[in-house]
């Protein structure tokens, strides 16, 4: 029965089942219970191709003046970042719920006022929260109005929800006469959730001026803000603060600094940090702290960068011992890192053990076969992604990405204009930078230089910034200098400071047997003072 139906159907969305909640809807009737569990799920995917076809079903069936249906229309739109569909559903609703005023809060304050509706405490932190982009000033007054109505309201000083919110607004957090550990923390938190790592830090320096005893929760936002900048000397500070208080055995902590040194971004010490996220787990599993699913992605990244398949091996092992295996963060874990430690055979064994894959879990395999050069692997699983009975994920601009990097990888030139001009017309994605320079590449690969020179020049200058590189690379290898030189022109253009661009002109001239030029370029970058970084190499050998 339909009731039996909506209960199954309710189960799974609450269980966060959200593919799964389409698929038994493919075989059953909807009611107006049954639409604002679907939407919700399409809200959580978020799917809005799925969304506007339970919209037409909804028109269909006649549900569309139903206050919950209605609803969750607008939550599904609003959380789809649909808002000309969002507005739309909401003006056409004859009654008009609180939620559904919180969906609508970011553009639609001034009427709430017209209309005499008097808002909560949560439409206030949406609206703030929604419009946290906005330049300074514009959100300094955004939030002294805000602030004005709260003390209108009697909703002043909400200590965690308001200044987590107002995430730019210091002087509000400067006229709390107490300052709590809870108001410094979620100052600190809040800045660091909008990138702000300096006022981070500086909060914390006045904390350690004024004898502010430091809790955890500090700790786990100074943490955040390293991971964030990638800066190993800060990390380290950190790091030794936390020892020195006490606070290197929480949970949490030893979790987020593995984290945080196994997400390096400094090169020249990578392999020493990412070793050393590798020593932290190690000493993580010999006490009672059981690392969770993202501490176990986390490592497996660190294995992956080291190219380390032993160690990755031995990860995989814990995880089936800890029953881990079917944590999905973990399964897109582990595809990576055999594919990038040059196992494809076993990134393809964890990736047939998903049962309930979602548009990640595809699209991270599409990508492992294209690093490895085995286009038509990848086609072939993108094309039984989008064609296999049931409801399907829908591709997205990363799954096409992986599908034009496989194409060009494998020069399958013909198939990457196809998927180009298909992810366009069928599906509605507009080119990123990633598309542009995939085609750039792929032109290259097939000594199609001058064309590639036109489409370059037909892009947008944020786009043309990126695609230069793809062309150099491919005037190297079929040595045009000519085309060579305009490339290089132009990347030095945008990368004035780097030394790169001077030494793969340099490279070019040489392999032509132009040494008079290349000599010209290497006294180049010694004249402007600038450094080649120096590379590294690592090979695994017998598990070391």
């Amino acid at each position: 029965s339909l009731y039996l139906w909506n209960l199954m159907i309710r189960d799974s969305t609450n269980n966060g089942f959200f593919t799964q909640t389409l698929n038994i809807y493919r075989v059953c009737h909807g009611n107006n219970l049954t639409y604002p569990l679907l939407l919700k799920a399409c809200a959580n995917l978020p799917s809005i191709q799925h969304g506007t076809m339970l919209h037409g079903h909804v028109l269909k069936f006649g549900f569309q003046a139903d206050t919950f249906v209605q609803t969750s229309l607008v939550g599904m739109y609003s959380k789809c970042s649909h808002v000309a569909s969002t507005r739309q559903v909401f003006d056409e609703m004859p009654q008009r719920s609180v939620v559904s005023w919180n969906a609508m809060a970011l553009t639609l304050l001034k009427e709430i006022w017209v209309l005499g509706f008097e808002p909560t405490a949560s439409t206030f932190v949406s609206i703030l929260s929604g419009y946290s982009n906005l330049d300074s000033f514009g959100f300094h007054l955004l939030g002294k109005s805000i602030h004005y109505c709260l003390i209108k309201l009697g909703i002043v000083y909400l200590e965690v929800s308001l200044a987590y919110s107002l995430m730019g607004i210091k002087e509000i957090f400067d006229l709390m006469d107490e300052k709590s550990i809870i108001s410094w923390t979620t100052m600190i938190g809040g800045y660091v959730k909008i990138g702000h790592v300096v006022e981070a830090f500086g909060l914390f320096n006045q904390m350690q001026h004024k004898s502010i005893d430091v809790d955890f929760v500090v700790f786990l936002n100074l943490i955040s803000s390293c991971i964030q900048v990638g800066e190993l000397l800060l990390a380290s500070s950190v790091h030794s603060f936390v020892l020195k208080c006490g606070c290197g055995e929480e949970d949490s902590i030893e979790n987020l600094l593995i984290t945080m040194y196994a997400k390096c971004v400094n090169l020249t010490s990578a392999r020493s940090h990412t070793g050393e996220a590798l020593d932290l787990f190690r000493s993580m599993i010999r006490t009672d702290i059981r690392p969770n699913g993202a501490t176990l992605a986390t490592v497996l990244s660190a294995c992956a960068a080291l190219g380390s398949l032993s160690i990755g091996q031995e990860i995989e092992e814990y995880i089936f011992l800890s029953g881990l295996e079917s944590e999905q963060q973990v399964q897109m874990s582990l595809i990576h890192m055999y594919s990038k430690c040059g196992s494809i055979m076993k990134a393809r064994e964890v990736s047939e053990r998903v049962t309930d894959k979602d548009l990640t879990v595809w699209t991270s395999m599409i990508n492992s076969y294209a690093i490895h050069g085995m286009g038509n692997e990848a086609i072939s699983l993108f094309h039984k992604m989008t064609t296999a009975e049931g409801i399907m994920p829908l591709p997205d601009a990363i799954a096409y990405t992986s599908v034009l990097l496989a194409c060009s990888h494998s020069g399958l030139v013909e198939e990457r204009l196809k998927y180009f001009k298909s992810m366009q017309k069928d599906f509605e994605i507009a080119p990123t930078v990633e598309h542009c320079t995939c085609l750039i590449d792929l032109l290259g690969r097939v000594s199609q230089l001058h064309l590639a020179l036109d489409a370059i020049q037909g892009m947008p200058p944020e786009v043309q910034a990126q695609a230069w590189g793809p062309l150099f690379d491919a005037c190297g290898i079929h040595g045009n200098v000519e085309l060579g030189e305009i490339a290089t022109v132009r990347l030095l253009d945008s990368s004035p400071g780097s030394s790169e661009s001077y030494v793969l002109m340099a490279n070019l001239y040489a392999s032509l047997g132009k040494w008079k030029e290349a000599h010209m370029m290497r006294n180049l970058i010694d004249g402007k003072g600038l450094v080649k970084e120096c590379g590294w190499s690592q090979v695994e050998v017998s598990g070391s």
